[in-house]
């Protein structure tokens, strides 16, 4: 995109003026855990297809729809699928929803995703809270011509992931008796599942997961000063931990099996959270 600040700022024009309402929480929501939209009230949806400079979804189990409306009492703005650079776009694109959520005036963004556990001591259905991410294979959303608009050129990652809602995602957890892992994530491109070489090297790196979207996102966030919550959903055991095919089916059918306790605790915490 050439001018991603013009794009970003004409696209929030347009969601502003379909929802009239304001939020200060925004949700990502990965493959297979699109049901958390149903548990927002006085909802108003808007198709990708209908929204300027958006790109559309390609992946099953994405719907393509941005939610507005309440949940757990704060108003939050929803992405029912996301984008991911191995669909083709470039990774500017990826990212370029969180420029609009930024030209929203939105300050915290729960990002959420499918993931395959490199962690032998987690289990196909674990819900894992994102302490830090590895990226080192993909080029960065931030690549180019700086937006000074959103942020400085060289953004700290020392914190990607706020420690403040970290610790309310816990506490939430525990009082709800909904059982989460921390961990690491590690991004990788896709969309081809990683061989158990990589998966032994991410090991060694100290992944506890691994998966094909949530960082470029994280980092247009921090660029743009939001507080980052990330929650995995471990659908499947990475190459090499068990034997066996991976398949995109059977992610998705571990992320629906998930989804009741992901989404009590999504809910739960966005209800501990200012907004």
């Amino acid at each position: 995109m050439d001018n991603i600040y013009k794009n970003a700022k004409e696209t929030a024009a347009y969601i502003e003026n379909r929802i009239q309402g304001a939020a200060n929480i925004a949700i990502i929501l990965g493959s297979g855990l699109g049901p958390l939209a149903d548990e927002i009230n006085d909802v108003i949806e808007i198709d990708y297809k209908d929204i300027p400079n958006f790109p559309d979804t390609t992946v099953k189990g994405h719907e393509g729809k941005l939610i507005y409306g309440f949940l757990g009492g704060k108003r939050v703005i929803a992405m029912k699928g996301r984008f991911h650079y191995y669909e083709g776009n470039d990774v500017s694109q990826v990212a370029f929803p969180i420029r609009v959520f930024s030209a929203l005036g939105i300050k915290s963004l729960i990002v959420t995703n499918a993931s395959g556990g490199i962690n032998r001591a987690f289990n196909a259905g674990d819900l894992m809270i994102i302490r830090d991410h590895i990226s080192f294979f993909a080029p960065s959303p931030l690549r180019g011509k700086n937006v000074d608009e959103f942020g400085f050129r060289f953004p700290d990652m020392s914190k990607a992931y706020d420690p403040g809602l970290i610790e309310v995602c816990k506490k939430v957890a525990d009082r709800i008796r909904v059982p989460v892992r921390e961990g690491i994530y590690a991004f990788a491109q896709g969309p081809m599942y990683e061989t158990p070489a990589e998966i032994r090297a991410l090991a060694g790196l100290g992944a506890d997961a691994v998966g094909m979207s949530t960082v470029p996102e994280v980092i247009i966030a921090r660029h743009s000063g939001m507080n980052v919550l990330g929650v995995s959903c471990i659908t499947n055991m990475a190459a090499g931990i068990l034997d066996g095919i991976l398949n995109h089916e059977d992610v998705m059918e571990t992320a629906k099996e998930s989804e009741k306790n992901f989404t009590f605790l999504i809910k739960e915490t966005v209800s501990k959270m200012e907004g």
